[in-house]
């Protein structure tokens, strides 16, 4: 059975549906990978025990009996819930996420919770309380962040498919570092019923998995308006599966942007990437076309400081008083906030909840947070505008392949930060964007480059991955080391 740890979603189900294998054959055979590799990964702060597993409803439905993980700031009910931050230790979740009882009725088996970086609030899942997560490529490297942890389990054959969130990269940059998909759909597509807000109007829920088509099965079970999330669209839900048969749109033209192209500090052998998936989809009939978008250059500020007012909105519930961590043995409540907040959370996350606040203050509100929503009215338009011209826009996910644990520390923190730049301005105008793998470096490590379509153009975007997954076998590829043989 050692060949079903990289089988696609599609794979796994028809070996089901033919009884080559059982539902609980096939959980406890990723259970037994998880146990395994997960010590040395960290990709899960906590795997399920099997006969828990086995208690949850096993409705049929298109992820029957195909487990997965959960990225742990995604609430399962009766499921502890950290946000890997020491401020929440000993909180477990009284409800499900809209989003983990729609997998739940199409018959997902949820293994266990995702490590991510603190409160989602990195680029590397060095943040954690529980660790760092390690790149299945090379332990020495990081897997990217928030949802590094995700991505992890993904390409190192743990689990087929896992969830992560994306607020400013997320999920595209950890699956440009690990080699798989990443997902994050247009704001509004998937509710945040039950997410840990980072910054609530940027914070989407998204996919990962080996393969567009992978994608595509996990998104059909997550999408959908939410009455109890009104920031959710009133769309009809459907299957994005159906017009994956390997063609692209008549016609389709691909617009490649310039600035993040040329961006200062892209290594070169993204530039290779980029240039062959331009061949490769040129050879599918697609025309690429060269956009110019000078108003992404200011993205990154302008997510800088709207993601960290927010920040400091939403933590602000965090205080010791309704659950979580509390320090006892002060003088009175204040000094109960301030040590519970100090001693429960990272220096990250205290480090944006400062900026946060700074930025909202009534002396400094005008000057940043008002003209960081100004840039990100003039990004929404500008998009608007490009895709009158093209289809899909084609741009990096990172600016190189990923980089050693410890690699940026306090004195080159801004480093870390820029690891946003080529994402970002996908969560700023709440449009649909993708990592696909496309390539490594000398080095063996994977690189990912990125689609962005018009809002609710998921269906377009997965058809075009999809059929230039027919093409390519990059997403075929897999870390030597966690490959077993016969």
């Amino acid at each position: 059975m050692k060949n079903l740890a990289f089988a696609t979603i599609v794979e796994l189900k028809q070996k089901l549906e033919n009884k080559e294998i059982t539902e609980s054959e096939l959980l406890s055979f990723f259970l037994n990978r998880l146990e395994k590799y997960n010590p040395q990964l960290n990709a899960a702060i906590e795997v399920f025990d099997k006969d828990s597993i086995d208690k949850q409803s096993r409705q049929q439905g298109s992820l029957s009996g195909i487990p997965g993980l959960i990225k742990d700031n995604i609430s399962q009910e009766n499921r502890k819930l950290t946000a890997a931050s020491k401020i929440l230790d000993g909180y477990t979740a009284t409800y499900d996420s809209t989003v983990t009882s729609r997998l739940k009725r199409q018959g997902a088996l949820l293994a266990g919770r995702a490590n991510l970086d603190e409160f989602a609030m990195g680029s590397s899942t060095e943040t954690s309380a529980f660790g760092t997560s390690k790149n299945p490529w090379n332990l020495e490297y990081v897997p990217g962040g928030s949802s590094g942890g995700s991505a992890v389990a993904v390409a190192a054959g743990l689990v087929p498919w896992a969830l992560g969130t994306d607020t400013g990269g997320s999920v595209r940059q950890p699956a440009g570092f690990c080699g798989i998909m990443g997902l994050k759909p247009t704001y509004g597509l998937v509710s945040r019923h039950g997410v840990i807000a980072y910054a609530s109007s940027l914070d989407q829920v998204g996919v990962f998995a080996r393969s567009a088509h992978d994608t595509a099965i996990v998104l059909s079970a997550l999408a959908g308006q939410d009455v109890r999330d009104s920031s959710t669209l009133s769309v009809q839900k459907k299957d994005y599966t159906q017009t994956l048969d390997g063609s692209i749109k008549p016609g389709m033209t691909i617009g490649l942007i310039e600035s993040m192209i040329n961006a200062e500090g892209v290594d070169s052998e993204v530039h290779s990437v980029i240039d062959q998936a331009v061949k490769d989809f040129e050879k599918l009939g697609v025309k690429i076309k060269k956009i110019s978008l000078p108003i992404l250059d200011y993205a990154a500020s302008a997510y800088f400081i709207i993601s960290r007012a927010e920040a400091a909105s939403n933590l602000a519930r965090f205080d010791g008083v309704r659950y979580g961590l509390r320090k006892r043995k002060t003088d009175g409540l204040n000094q109960m906030y301030n040590q519970t907040r100090h001693d429960g959370f990272g220096l990250e996350v205290r480090d944006r909840i400062l900026v946060g606040n700074f930025v909202l203050s009534a002396g400094h509100s005008a000057d940043f947070y008002q003209n960081a929503q100004m840039v990100q009215r003039m990004i929404r338009k500008d998009l608007d505008q490009a895709f009158t011209q093209v289809d899909l826009l084609l741009a990096p996910t990172q600016p190189a392949g990923a980089f050693k644990i410890g690699a940026y520390d306090k004195q080159n923190k801004l480093q870390m930060d820029l690891q946003d730049y080529f994402t970002c301005f996908v969560n700023l105008s709440g449009n649909p964007g993708m990592s696909v793998p496309g390539g490594f470096t000398a080095g063996n490590l994977p690189i990912g480059f990125q689609l962005v379509g018009p809002h609710l153009s998921e269906g377009l975007m997965l058809q075009t991955a999809h059929a230039y997954q027919q093409v390519t076998d990059w997403h075929k590829k897999h870390p030597a080391q966690f490959v077993e043989s016969e």
